[in-house]
């Protein structure tokens, strides 16, 4: 018989949504089903995914809320009497980021609704191609049946299996942005301890998922709380390391290195062993130190887990119809077209393999694939040239290839990178450190020298990033870029006036104004 539904999507975030609102817009019959299911520490939130709930929204607001306290320190400089200490309540920022993202999750209700989208708040898996099961709240059986099936569920934080009472006492960043209560439970020393374990990503594109473990360690020591990241590997895995011509320091050590001179303790090459209780109620952490063969302990107010993320696949049932995943990362395989091994089941944003986990890409994504559904198009999503930031204390901006993507793709003779170390006007009069203020622009050498990548760190990045992201997605050249008149006094016009080359050798230090 018909099916009852044109369009089922199954997953409440970012692309999921996108896809189903667009869907409606042709008149489709159109369905959502979305369930949160509880952390380990039982942690639960409304409609909108990762991004509204537990990811850019409230990470970014946070931040922004760190970033008040170093202009509280600046303001004395521009003659602001303030009088210290400054002190910052956990539960007061909490409370209105908390009811910023419920106003979000209530927006998303009603957009639905205006749309004419059923929504079904239950956990679906699939009984066959065209038939999605599950059990409400109150156990009782729904079955949705749709011609097409879009696959948006995300991913979900790891936990690292084999740290004895890593489940038990850690937290994710599922948990951090919903607690009432600081993470530091002690008056007057806060301890927040962060593990960071290497995100393996995908190498010719620098659109990887933004480092949760040093933005959440960013802010926690912006507002006060004595914060220490372990790491096992490279930061900020995947962004642009910066290995070549020269000995300059990578990019990602320079988000660290302004990190650490600003109070944030990194534990490097190190692996945790197990979490203990004490009877104080504080976590004791074992870890091995790598480099020097030892074994190592101390305490902390709160352990949070912050070692990757999987796709939540778990109880979809995905082997049963056919939809082929990556054994090794369990993300679902899909061609250009978002289109899985199944005709009529499609996925998108986070879950799919080889993506980037960015919101605006599976937004994107899923509005084009309604589109190409429903509505007679043939576009695809172009995954080439996607900007992101990294909202660390010193944020970092890029789009294009990284150093290091460009030489593999193009052989290092055949790459020319522009850079330069600047100071932000806003650093002058406060005697700000601007030492890792830092811009390159990595190009093609031959003639056009058309711009493959650009890398920004300094205040908003984010910002500065986005409206070059639009030269290069057209194909803009350095030429064209040193056309370009600067906006004064900005850290984006230094982008106009980036001359010194990585091979020169010389000095990237800008001077004057």
């Amino acid at each position: 018989g018909k099916n009852e539904y044109d369009l089922l999507v199954i997953g409440g975030g970012s692309g999921g949504l996108a896809c189903a609102k667009e869907a409606a817009q042709f008149g489709r019959k159109v369905a959502v089903m979305d369930y949160v299911q509880p952390s380990p520490q039982g942690t639960t939130w409304g409609l909108g995914g990762t991004c509204v709930n537990v990811g850019c929204i409230p990470k970014k607001l946070m931040h922004q809320a760190a970033l008040l306290g170093s202009a509280l320190k600046d303001a004395q400089h521009y003659g602001w009497n303030i009088s210290q200490p400054v002190h910052h309540t956990w539960s007061v920022m909490a409370q209105g980021v908390q009811n910023y993202v419920k106003s979000l999750n209530w927006g998303h209700r009603v957009q639905l609704q205006e749309k004419k989208v059923k929504y079904f708040n239950i956990k679906g898996s699939f009984s066959d191609p065209h038939t999605v099961r599950g059990l409400t709240k109150a156990g009782k059986e729904t079955v949705v049946t749709a011609d097409n099936i879009v696959i948006a569920t995300g991913g979900r934080p790891k936990h690292p299996m084999d740290v004895a009472g890593a489940l038990e006492y850690g937290i994710t960043s599922d948990d951090l942005f919903w607690l009432k209560e600081s993470p530091g439970k002690t008056p007057l020393v806060y301890y927040l301890y962060i593990v960071f374990i290497e995100i393996v990503v995908f190498i010719c594109l620098t659109g990887a998922s933004p480092d949760v473990s040093l933005e959440c360690a960013g802010f926690l020591t912006g507002i006060g709380l004595d914060t220490t990241v372990m790491m096992r590997s490279v930061p900020l895995r995947g962004f642009d390391q910066a290995i070549f011509f020269t000995t300059q320091q990578q990019m990602a050590s320079l988000v660290t290195d302004h990190m650490e001179s600003y109070g944030t303790k990194f534990l490097k090459r190190c692996f945790p062993t197990k979490v203990e209780k004490l009877k104080s109620n504080r976590l004791q952490v074992t870890w091995k130190n790598a480099d020097l063969g030892t074994e190592e302990t101390d305490s902390f107010d709160t352990v949070m887990w912050a070692v990757g993320r999987a796709p939540d696949t778990k109880t979809l049932n995905l082997e049963t119809v056919g939809v082929k995943t990556n054994s090794e990362t369990g993300k679902i395989i899909v061609d250009a077209s978002e289109a899985t091994s199944v005709p009529h089941i499609y996925a998108v944003g986070d879950i799919t393999e080889g993506r980037p986990e960015l919101t605006p890409t599976a937004i994107a994504a899923g509005k084009l694939l309604a589109q190409r559904l429903f509505g007679q198009s043939s576009e695809l999503m172009d995954y080439d040239n996607v900007p992101t930031t990294v909202f660390t204390p010193l944020e970092y901006g890029c789009v294009g290839l990284s150093e290091e993507a460009a030489v593999q793709c193009h052989g290092s003779d055949n790459i020319e990178v522009y850079h330069a170390y600047y100071k932000p006007l806003e650093f002058t009069v406060a005697e700000r450190d601007a030492t890792q203020c830092y811009m390159k622009m990595v190009c093609l050498r031959e003639r056009e020298q058309r711009i493959l990548g650009l890398h920004f760190i300094g205040p908003n990045a984010g910002e500065v990033i986005q409206g070059f992201a639009l030269g290069i997605k057209c194909g803009a050249t350095y030429p064209q870029m040193m056309k370009t008149v600067g906006i004064h006094p900005t850290c984006a016009e230094e982008v106009t006036k980036l001359h010194i080359t990585k091979r020169s050798g010389l000095d990237a230090t800008v001077t004057g104004c």
